[in-house]
């Protein structure tokens, strides 16, 4: 009888990873298709959507990089997401660090963890207009306003994981270090933040993908500037009358690239026994 319901759950998780493989598939592979395809071979009909292209060709790529002015609004993005992710590991880490070593035993330090985590319950829409017209009052109405933006809304969520982990950590590393002499500060630097490599890289993917995929931010600070990223350029192919799919779906390939690759090379940072290799 239990061999029989093992078989059973192993088959109810089959077919939900087999589900879950299609919601990701076939998005991915209309994309893929479209994109390759010409204006002239978009039908109304299923059969004419799901059926490959007749011939494959680069034009939509070519024409998707002159109209989103691919390399300079790559440019523009690759910066906000590496400073915004850079700053957030280390002033998150550290926020983190010092909330969640202390609150267990420090109302105030609690008091302080509730109220940053607390921030994820607001919404961006409230903020909008008041930080529009502040970060313009303060000529912050670009892309260094919006890095600053971002480390302040993904600081909650960050922090949030950042302390998480830290009950993961022996306190006795701590205090092996500060019996040899290290401050506070270098017992950090030294032994904790080398320890949390796994934290960082899924902090740096969560915050990268967010700040990477986010339109409504550079659309409110950095309107007018003439700056764009790859998300606000991509909105050229929405118009009044339609939307150009196979330019959009193109240049969302294009933007697909750099992202997926950071992503892969976070992972493998994620699976190292970094833990175990410093407790040892």
């Amino acid at each position: 009888m239990k061999e029989k319901a093992e078989h059973r759950t192993n088959w109810t998780v089959m077919v939900l990873l087999i589900l879950g493989l299609i919601t990701i598939a076939f998005p991915l592979y209309m994309t893929i298709i479209i994109a390759f395809k010409q204006p002239s071979e978009m039908t109304n009909s299923i059969a004419g959507i799901l059926s490959l292209p007749k011939s494959w060709s680069l034009d939509n790529f070519r024409e998707a990089m002159r109209v989103t002015d691919f390399w300079n609004s790559l440019k523009n993005s690759l910066i906000i997401s590496v400073l915004t992710v850079g700053l957030s590991i280390i002033i998150h880490s550290l926020m983190g660090y010092a909330v969640g070593r202390n609150k267990a035993h420090s109302k105030f330090y609690n008091f302080v963890y509730l109220f940053i985590v607390s921030g994820m319950f607001v919404p961006f829409a409230i903020l909008m207009m008041p930080l529009a017209k502040q970060t313009a009052e303060m000529g912050l109405g670009n892309w260094v306003g919006v890095i600053i933006l971002y480390v302040v809304f993904y600081m909650p969520m960050n922090v949030l994981l950042y302390s998480g982990y830290l009950t993961n950590i022996p306190i006795a590393l701590e205090e092996a270090a500060r019996v040899d002499g290290a401050s506070t500060w270098r017992t950090y630097w030294k032994v904790i933040f080398p320890i949390m490599k796994p934290m960082h890289a899924t902090v740096a993917v969560i915050t990268a993908l967010s700040v990477w995929n986010d339109v409504m931010t550079p659309l409110v600070i950095m309107a007018g500037t003439g700056q764009n990223t790859l998300p606000l350029a991509q909105l050229n192919f929405q118009t009044q009358f339609g939307t150009n799919y196979n330019l959009a779906f193109a240049s969302y390939l294009l933007a697909l690239i750099p992202i997926v690759i950071f992503y892969v090379i976070c992972q493998k940072q994620i699976l190292n026994g970094v833990v175990n290799g410093a407790v040892k």
